[in-house]
């Protein structure tokens, strides 16, 4: 049994909880791509059996988030599980629409000291909590869009933010609000899209039952975004490389029996990159 379950992950719900109910429900080894803050809902993909060996094909895939920050307040975890305390003015719209921009593009961001982020073999928050200090190194990340919704409330505005992997959005909060000359946290985050899996098609926990699960499941090679070819060579089933004439690039793999794996192209050899049957 191997795909994808496009779970809408519920709000105080961890990614570790989704990951075991569907583990439950199929009695199959199976992974998240990429964790969601308990604190946020949205599109969670799971990978089921040999679907997740492709968690490296999705590091990078586009996100999409509606995020909601509150200006002139902070945390100490730049989220709403910490304890608000004032922390400056709440800008104006046009303020905020005015320094939008500057982050756009690929830009380094400091990670929250309340993250996951490893230091010294240990998680970064679970140094914070103790009350150690904590220094993390800038990341590239990238953001391809960032929308000004609406006013939520006196202090909060909503944002559509479309991005790369990897990209913190209570640190975008943070560093919008320095960009106005005040404070902010992240008091609510959804996650709309997860490369090719979109809240459109996402299906909440409470709905799967042991009769209907395999019904949400996503064959692998339906959302594998690359071209596919046909191998009828027995050799490359055996790890041997062969000729094609392809250009060079990763294609998804079929023989006689369906769908096989991923394989790449290079210089008119084809070879095995990732065995999924």
């Amino acid at each position: 049994m191997t795909g994808f379950l496009n779970i809408w992950k519920e709000e105080r719900d961890t990614s570790a909880y989704a990951v075991s109910r569907v583990r439950k429900l199929l009695k199959t080894p199976c992974g998240h791509l990429g964790t969601l803050d308990p604190l946020a809902s949205g599109v969670l993909p799971v990978a089921v059996g040999n679907a997740s060996r492709l968690f490296d094909f999705f590091l990078d895939k586009e996100k999409v988030y509606l995020a909601r920050f509150r200006f002139g307040v902070t945390t100490d975890t730049l989220d709403a599980e910490g304890a608000v305390r004032p922390a400056g003015r709440v800008p104006a719209r046009g303020e905020l629409e005015a320094v939008l921009p500057q982050f756009l593009g690929e830009i380094d961001q400091l990670p929250p000291k309340y993250s996951a982020k490893n230091v010294g073999g240990r998680r970064s928050y679970e140094l914070a909590r103790a009350g150690k200090e904590v220094e993390l190194a800038p990341k590239r990340v990238r953001i391809d869009g960032i929308e000004l919704l609406e006013a939520t409330g006196p202090d909060e505005f909503s944002f559509r933010i479309t991005c790369g992997g990897g990209t913190y959005i209570r640190a975008l909060a943070r560093d919008i609000a320095a960009a106005v000359g005040t404070e902010a946290y992240m008091s609510g985050l959804v996650r709309e899209q997860s490369g090719p899996f979109t809240k459109e098609t996402a299906v909440r926990l409470r709905e799967l039952t042991p009769e209907n699960v395999l019904d949400y499941l996503i064959p692998t090679d339906s959302v594998l975004l690359y071209p596919s070819l046909n191998v009828t060579d027995a050799r490359y089933f055996q790890g041997v490389y062969i000729p094609v004439e392809h250009d060079d690039g990763l294609y998804k793999i079929y023989a006689q029996e369906g769908f096989y794996g991923l394989g790449r192209v290079e210089g008119g050899l084809l070879r095995p990159e990732k065995k999924l049957c």
